[in-house]
């Protein structure tokens, strides 16, 4: 259904996926979609009530934010949310946008559509169409009446940016403080000033502790060549769930095509594998991918589990890897990296991006953009215990299979694995 701004109509589905789209092109900025849970008042109950991509989940998990897809050139972004579990306290959540490198002016074809999660079916559709110098968007908002959820298109720009907006509805956003100002030189005295007269009244009560609110990080963390490590431990997310994320599309892909001629491939033709090979401190090691169903685990050794298999890469939330940090002491070493099972015979086209997600501190991103050989496997991030710190390590490097060889066994061997290897398939 498709809605004009400050229209609103009843969501009959209890679980939705909200997705924000846009086309790319040269020049285009990026967004990201985040949610604000609200009371009666309008703000939120702590910084918990904000979910975005570097908190990509509601406690309560009512909301989480699922990620970027990037098909031909369409953009979408999405946030899953089950109405029926949002807390009743919570009256009102709020559907945002920020831009990132530009403002949403330069975001064309913009909207938000909510699909019922279960069926797909469309819900409700808002195109925005009069964006101007906005860094932050809030596009639409669930709204709680009578013990019924609608949805409301409200198209609501800010200047301020994402930073604007959360403080906006009572988030403390932590973000690093100019350096201060060089204090002025002390003036010399030309006499040596006599001693202060000590007070005799007793020193005053203690000033109260002022309780400073919550505070979330903006900040993204992008690995490149010039800065290709990140420690966990310093950033203070050594512990608990580090989910490793996977999206891709075609870079330069018109009509859903990748390539040209007798060569080209559809999009929906190609499979792409997160994987990964694990070492753990007593000498264990093995390999974590689709094939033959290894898909490891989280809650005993190797302390690594994939999700499943995306085989179009047309869904929202990519593919995902979860590494368990409470045992990183048994953790030697984490090689992440994907291998392209059929449709394509390189990377060289297609653009995948890989995002960690600790528990603390912000993501993680490292950008597969640059092949220029003929590789149908890359490594994407090595994660390390050095001496009891965690430390990721962009990789980004593709790698060409010998003759005979498989791409894992290839990528075994770059690294040094020492694994022996056989042939397998998905079932």
């Amino acid at each position: 259904m498709l809605m004009k701004k400050g229209a609103n109509v009843p969501v009959p589905a209890a679980r939705v996926r909200v997705e924000l789209g846009w086309q790319d092109g040269p020049g285009t900025p990026d967004a990201d979609a985040s949610a604000l849970l609200l009371t009666d008042a309008g703000k939120v109950r702590s910084d918990d009530d904000f979910v975005f991509y570097n908190q990509p989940s509601h406690p309560g998990g009512a909301v989480r934010y699922e990620g970027k897809q990037r098909d031909a050139a369409q953009v979408r972004d999405a946030l899953a949310v089950d109405l029926a579990s949002v807390e009743p306290a919570v009256t009102t959540v709020v559907l945002a946008a920020s831009a990132d490198g530009g403002t949403f002016a330069q975001l064309r074809g913009l909207y938000v559509r909510v699909l019922d999660a279960a069926s797909g079916a469309e819900v409700a559709r808002y195109d925005s169409a009069d964006a101007t110098s906005e860094t932050a968007f809030v596009l639409g908002e669930f709204y709680r009446r009578n013990g019924t959820w609608k949805f409301r298109a409200v198209g609501q720009g800010y200047a301020t940016g994402l930073a604007g907006l959360a403080t906006d509805y009572g988030i403390s956003v932590d973000e690093p403080a100019p350096a201060p100002a060089p204090a002025p030189p002390a003036p010399v005295p030309q006499q040596p000033a006599p001693p202060a007269p000590v007070p005799q009244q007793p020193a005053p009560p203690p000033a109260p502790v002022h309780q400073p609110a919550p505070q979330v990080s903006l900040s993204k963390i992008t690995l490149t060549k010039a800065a290709p490590t990140v420690s966990l431990t310093k950033q203070g997310g050594a512990t608990g769930a580090l989910r490793v994320n996977l999206t891709w599309s075609a870079a330069k892909a018109p009509r859903g095509w990748l390539g040209k001629g007798k060569n080209a491939v559809r999009l929906e033709d190609l499979d792409l594998d997160l994987s990964c090979l694990w070492e753990l401190q007593n000498g264990a090691k093995g390999i974590i991918h689709p094939i033959n169903n290894q898909y490891g685990a989280y809650d005993q050794a190797p302390w690594v589990r994939l999700d499943g298999d995306d085989r179009t890469g047309g869904s929202e939330a990519g593919e995902n890897l979860t590494v368990n940090l409470d045992h990183a002491a048994e953790i030697k070493r984490v090689l992440v990296f994907v291998n392209i099972y059929q449709g394509a015979s390189s990377f060289a086209g297609l653009d995948g991006v890989a995002t960690l997600y600790p528990q603390a501190g912000p993501p993680i991103e490292v950008r597969l953009d640059e092949c220029t050989v003929p590789s149908p496997v890359a490594a994407i991030a090595l994660i390390e215990n050095v001496n009891g710190e965690l430390v990721v390590r962009r990789e980004a490097r593709y790698i060409l299979v010998p003759p005979g060889k498989f791409n894992q066994q290839a990528v075994d061997e770059a690294y040094g694995w020492g694994m022996t290897w056989q042939a397998a398939g998905k079932d």
